[in-house]
Order: structure tokens, then C-alpha cells, then sequence
């Protein structure tokens, strides 16, 4: 059973607001844009903070959430895995992102290839295209617009805690399925279906 937390938190001060020195530089970082450097800078900002990560719910089967204020606009998540548990094939439109493990370890399966936006329904990929990463607690990545993957926690005993963040905030996530080399577009989901 998946549990969904509708509150929105509140980050840590120290990671919700950019590191700046007057109000007036601050006001100036949130007009615009936070690269994924910045987003991958206030995941693990996040994920560093023991008592947030201690607060999360967890579930022994499905994963659990909680929304938090991201940076400069965006959008943050709070995730629990459970043992075994994955999002399966998907990407996050225009938003660019970022996600550190905060506490077990996760692997990401991704394309090394750019993808067409739209107008497709299935894909034949090329052998070489396959990419895994193993992130442990305190490590994560940042990635761009249309990036494919799957995330997964692969331990059969612990949960996996990690903290993602978006910007702009997610305007749609579309979800794929797969078979050997052919990636078939199944899915397109809404905010409203996950908030």
C-alpha cells in the first residue's frame, strides 16, 4: 500500500533558501532558473538532514512521499523505498532534476541516448544505450530534460530514503514499458495524479 502525505514541508532553512549574503541576492537566485548543480547542491543539502529524514513514514510495501518547497519555484520529494520496490521506465518532460540518496542505497538504470519528445510510441534502442548507477547514502545525481531511467531499491532487508528535486515543477511524468531493446510509451501522468 502506498501512503501519501498531501502536506507540504517545509525544507531546512539552509537548504531551501540559496547561499547568499544579502536578501537582495537571494530574491535575485529565486527569480531564476536553479541549474542542476544547484538542484543536486540542495537534494543533498536535504538528504543531510538526519531529523527530516527520520520523519519520513515508511511502508514495508510501497513507497511512501512527501512534498517539499524545492528551490527558487521548484518542486522536492521525500521518498521511502521499500525492499524490492522501483518506479520502472520513465522521465520527467522539461523538467530538469536532481536526487540524493539519503539513507540505504538505490540503483538507477538510464538511456544514454536523446529520445524524441514527442510524437512516438514505441522506440527500437541500440545495444550500447544502457547505463547503471549504484548510489549509496550521500551520493546522487543530477540529470537534464527528457532523461529516461528507473530507479530501484535492490535490497531484499532495508529501506532507501532519497530526496528529488525539479525545476520547473513537474508538468507531467511519462512512463514507459520495456522489452529487451524496445521502449513503448504506455502512460502520461498529470500533477493531479500524484499530488
Amino acid at each position: 500500500m502506498s501512503v501519501f502525505s498531501s502536506t507540504t514541508a517545509s525544507a531546512p532553512a539552509s537548504a531551501a533558501t540559496a547561499t547568499t549574503s544579502t536578501t537582495a541576492s537571494a530574491a535575485s537566485a529565486a527569480s531564476r532558473r536553479p541549474t542542476q548543480a544547484e538542484l543536486l547542491d540542495f537534494a543533498r543539502r536535504v538528504a543531510a538532514d538526519a531529523e527530516l529524514i527520520a520523519s519520513l513514514p515508511l511502508d514495508p510495501e510501497g513507497r511512501t512521499w512527501v512534498r517539499l518547497e524545492g528551490p527558487a519555484g521548484g518542486e522536492a520529494w521525500l521518498i521511502g523505498w521499500p525492499p524490492g520496490t522501483g518506479t520502472g521506465w520513465h522521465d520527467h518532460a522539461d523538467s530538469v532534476g536532481a536526487f540524493v540518496t539519503a539513507a540505504g542505497e538505490l540503483t538507477e538504470n538510464s538511456l544514454a541516448a536523446r529520445l524524441p519528445t514527442d510524437g512516438w510510441k514505441t522506440l527500437e534502442l541500440t545495444a550500447d544505450v544502457d547505463r547503471e548507477r549504484r548510489l549509496p547514502a550521500g551520493r546522487g545525481r543530477s540529470f537534464g530534460r527528457h532523461h529516461v531511467h528507473e530507479v530501484l531499491n535492490g535490497s531484499t532487508e532495508r529501506h532507501a530514503i532519497s530526496v528529488h528535486a525539479y525545476y520547473p515543477p513537474l508538468p507531467r511524468i511519462r512512463r514507459y514499458s520495456r522489452s529487451g531493446q524496445t521502449l513503448r510509451l504506455e502512460q502520461i501522468e498529470r500533477p493531479e495524479d500524484w499530488q
